[in-house]
């Protein structure tokens, strides 16, 4: 694995506290970052009590360390894309270095004593996920106040029977109870929750779709394979480290060889690196991105007349 996500937070962190003021695309280009993961590490450094001052521009300096000291089981938390790095990481040791076991036990005791509120950095996703979890463990229903839907572009209530997370707790698995569709409900478009004192009735009904690497779930399943280039290779792990798996090389080439449950996800990855991606396999995605280009060139020119 090219310069692991851990080296790259800790070189980054060396950069943002050295004599010398880098802008955030020279920062990219010493550590092999996208600009935008460069903003998610800054912003973790914020979130995590760190004081990141931005200069002039787009050039940020961290100018001290956290007033008061953090938990460790909030801080060694990883979702299940980090985990996978981490265990990659340990797995290269060899198995008679003693660190190996070592590590493993001491991470083991952690997740199993951290609570699921300490897997949220903002604090109003952390009461939700906490209402939510209480509604889960009791098995009851739940009002998602004021919820913003993606798809109808609507904000309203929600009545549903939350059953499970996603590994990040970025969503809730929910049957919803005015369709009885089981569905994917984003934790930070909720207003508030409200738990109901109404126990669950459609427990049997309850079921969770596959998810994809892009992060895309559904019944949907198709599957693909693409030739990607050595600069879209290592984006597609730093954006989705868990493509590393379904990742091999075959006469030089890197090719991914995987299932999507959407054409949403990686089609939004494939159209901006178009040129670097050759689609091998996928009738589905090339059907897709014709669309999504065709659409896309509509829309220009209508705003150009």
């Amino acid at each position: 694995m090219d310069q692991p996500k851990i080296e790259r937070l800790l070189r980054l962190m060396k950069l943002l506290s050295d004599n010398v003021n880098y802008s955030i695309s020279e920062l990219g280009d010493k550590l092999g970052m996208s600009t935008r993961t460069i903003y998610r590490y800054i912003d973790s450094f914020k979130n995590a009590g760190f004081a990141v001052t931005k200069l002039y521009s787009d050039v940020y300096k961290l100018s001290s360390m956290p007033r008061k000291s953090i938990d460790i089981d909030k801080l060694v938390y990883f979702s299940e894309e980090e985990a996978y790095l981490v265990n990659s990481l340990i797995d290269r040791l060899v198995p008679s270095n003693t660190l190996k076991a070592n590590l493993r036990q001491k991470l083991s005791a952690i997740y199993s004593s951290t609570s699921i509120a300490d897997y949220v950095d903002s604090r109003s996703n952390a009461a939700h996920v906490e209402q939510l979890g209480i509604a889960i463990t009791q098995k009851r229903k739940a009002i998602l106040k004021r919820y913003e839907s993606g798809h109808s572009h609507t904000v309203r209530d929600r009545y549903v029977e939350p059953f499970s997370f996603t590994s990040d707790y970025v969503d809730v698995w929910a049957l919803d109870l005015e369709d009885g569709r089981n569905k994917v409900f984003k934790i930070s478009r909720i207003e508030d929750v409200e738990v109901s004192d109404d126990c669950w009735i459609y427990e049997a009904k309850h079921h969770k779709f596959p998810c994809d690497i892009f992060r895309m779930s559904g019944e949907y399943v198709e599957h693909i394979r693409l030739k990607l280039s050595f600069m879209a290779r290592n984006l597609l792990v730093e954006e989705f480290p868990m493509a590393e798996k379904f990742l091999k090389q075959e006469n030089g080439e890197w090719i991914l060889d995987t299932n999507v449950c959407s054409m949403r996800g990686v089609g939004r990855f494939v159209s901006g690196l178009s040129g670097e991606i050759e689609i091998l396999e996928g009738e589905g995605l090339k059907t897709y991105l014709t669309e999504y280009f065709q659409s896309s060139l509509s829309s220009l020119h209508a705003s150009l007349d």
